[in-house]
């Protein structure tokens, strides 16, 4: 652009110059056209002068013309060179826009996946509470019924505990009709000794005293029935003893 003015400027000088010169030999006295060899000379001169000036006078617009087209080339140059920046710088935008949508998405992403771990730990926790509460209801069941046969079990051993005092007072009495029921055995062995001795004194005389023996033999009849009475009532409290002690016995185990 630079150098086309400075073109324009020479042409525009070089016209000036003859111009001026044309308008020099125009005014110079008809003694300094006498060297010329005719008047003709000068004016085909002069018109060639002319010429060469509207010449350089076209190619000087000429000149200003391409000068013109290129400042607006220039100018369309640089329109374009910043739009292009302008572009440029969009798509720089664009691309950093992009970069942190991308970035954006990631969070998001990364985001939306904590997220899912925390509802799936959520859910883990909700399924470990509701067995939670499945296990404290069956335990709450457990434990009623524990205490159920707690209370059972304390019912049970305060029936078995007055069981066990009537038992005992029983055990007393039984301990003491045992007792008695010795006595009597004592007393029924000495009766039978007694008997037996009698018996045997009664044999040795039967025979000196055999008017006597009927009455003889009706005693010995009532004391062998006494005896046997006595036996039959010494059975039965040994067996009551025993079945005494035995209850005594099952009662410690129970406890």
């Amino acid at each position: 652009m630079f150098e086309t003015e400075k073109v324009s400027l020479k042409v525009v000088k070089l016209n000036t110059k003859d111009i001026q010169a044309i308008a020099e030999l125009q005014t110079e006295s008809p003694r300094a056209l006498a060297g010329l060899n005719s008047l003709d000379a000068v004016k085909r001169k002069i018109q060639a002068l002319q010429q060469q000036a509207e010449d350089e006078e076209d190619c000087a617009q000429r000149l200003q013309c391409e000068l013109d087209g290129e400042r607006e080339r220039h100018e369309k140059a640089e329109g374009d060179v910043a739009a292009l920046n302008r572009h440029i710088q969009l798509v720089e935008d664009l691309d950093q826009a992009q970069e942190r949508l991308a970035t954006a998405l990631q969070k998001l992403e990364e985001a939306e996946k904590a997220a899912d771990e925390s509802e799936r730990g959520m859910k883990v926790i909700e399924n470990w509470a509701m067995k939670d509460e499945e296990k404290m209801e069956i335990q709450e069941l457990q434990l009623k019924e524990a205490k159920h046969i707690a209370e059972e079990a304390d019912r049970k051993y305060e029936e078995v505990a007055r069981k066990l005092v009537i038992l005992e007072g029983e055990l007393e009495r039984a301990e003491e009709r045992a007792e008695v029921s010795k006595l009597k055995c004592r007393d029924l062995d000495e009766e039978l000794k007694n008997v037996t001795n009698n018996l045997k004194l009664l044999e040795a005389a039967s025979e000196k005293y055999s008017e006597k023996e009927d009455k003889y033999e009706e005693e010995i009849k009532l004391l062998s029935d006494k005896l046997k009475e006595a036996e039959t009532r010494g059975e039965f409290a040994e067996r009551t003893v025993a079945k005494l002690e035995k209850t005594i016995d099952d009662l410690e185990d129970a406890k």
